[in-house]
């Protein structure tokens, strides 16, 4: 690897981990680097499952006083995205390279969608009436589905969790935010074991996306809020389509 790619991936990594902490959907940012670099699609994803996890800590330790009082609601969910995270890895390398080649670039786009819809479900969350009963079960069922999306892709796995969340739990945005970062962990990290042991990590890229992601992360919480945040999203969508278009033509 040379001086540029590897400049090329921190300066993607380090944009990441600040979009993480500002609207979320980073990895629609470090995937198609590294896929515009050559690197194989399932060697990709699983690199960049692994460089993200120090990000995602970052985002951990943020929202903890938020988690005070409120553990045992959060601990309630935390098998679903571990089954979930596994689920979605075993899948990763079960299944051939091909086919996942083949339905990244419906991941992307759906990705970019939950992005552009992330403004409407944020304020759905926000207005939801509270002190209402729900069943555990879909709710559980639910976080384990998006455990399996994000140990297979994961791309704006943190969206589609908000979402589910906010149907099942009575609780503010922030606190499902730091929920979030929480369970999201959890998926990245439960993969990554898999991914580990059976399965090959270009350990470069790995450190790289991490050095990058941590960095841009606290970057992006001290000074990342000066950028209109309608801009960032739009540019992550646009981006996001025009990949997986360009992915979807190669494969024809």
């Amino acid at each position: 690897m040379g001086w540029v790619e590897a400049a090329l991936i921190t300066g993607a990594a380090a944009l990441a981990g600040a979009i993480n902490v500002l609207v979320g959907g980073g990895s629609l940012i470090t995937y198609p680097t590294l896929l515009a670099l050559g690197h194989p699609p399932v060697l990709a994803n699983v690199s960049n499952n692994l460089g993200m996890i120090p990000g995602n800590a970052v985002g951990v330790l943020a929202y903890r006083p938020l988690l005070a009082g409120h553990r045992s609601s959060l601990l309630a969910l935390v098998p679903a995205s571990l089954l979930g995270g596994l689920s979605g890895a075993i899948l990763l390398l079960a299944l051939p390279a091909k086919l996942f080649a083949a339905v990244v670039p419906l991941l992307i786009a759906l990705a970019s969608v939950l992005m552009a819809l992330q403004p409407r479900i944020r304020a759905w969350i926000e207005r939801r009436p509270g002190s209402r009963q729900h069943s555990r079960l879909p709710l559980l069922v639910g976080v384990y589905l998006t455990g399996l999306y994000g140990g297979y892709f994961g791309a704006a796995q943190g969206v589609l969790l908000l979402a589910v969340m906010a149907v099942g739990l009575d609780e503010g945005l922030q606190r499902l935010n730091g929920f979030k970062n929480a369970l999201v962990l959890i998926v990245n990290a439960t993969a990554a074991l898999v991914f580990i042991g059976f399965s090959r990590v270009d350990w470069r890229v790995a450190a790289l996306i991490a050095v990058g992601t941590a960095g841009g992360g606290w970057l992006g919480g001290r000074y990342g809020r000066q950028i209109p945040e309608p801009l960032l999203r739009r540019t992550i969508v646009v981006t996001g389509l025009v990949v997986a278009v360009v992915l979807a033509l190669r494969l024809r």
